[in-house]
């Protein structure tokens, strides 16, 4: 790969990854939801709001973290001189995967 396309690629992933850590920090301030009312309902509803925003591999902060994780090895790759993305690709192509089957 050129130097010049690899730089790109590098700072595009940084771009990602700030962008992916402010909604994951964004994510875990939804655990600080205001009570929903006085009713068990309305309790219910907001803890059930609550498990979405954090606390299961399924919430998102959970799966923000798990995508950041991702894309933080492939910017390491590109980094690197992009050497290792062809060898890692498969490796992030199965993880991703492996997090899109889990919503199934």
């Amino acid at each position: 790969m050129e130097p010049r396309t690899i730089e790109e690629i590098v700072a595009i992933c940084d771009t990602m990854l700030t962008t992916l850590r402010n909604a994951a920090r964004h994510a875990s301030d939804l655990t600080d939801a205001p009570s929903f009312g006085g009713f068990k309902s309305a309790e219910d509803l907001r803890a059930g709001f609550v498990r979405k925003a954090r606390g299961t591999p399924e919430s998102l902060y959970e799966r923000l973290e798990q995508f950041e994780a991702v894309l933080s090895g492939m910017r390491e790759a590109f980094a690197a001189g992009g050497e290792g993305f062809l060898a890692a690709e498969n490796n992030w192509t199965a993880r991703l995967h492996a997090l899109n089957q889990d919503e199934l």
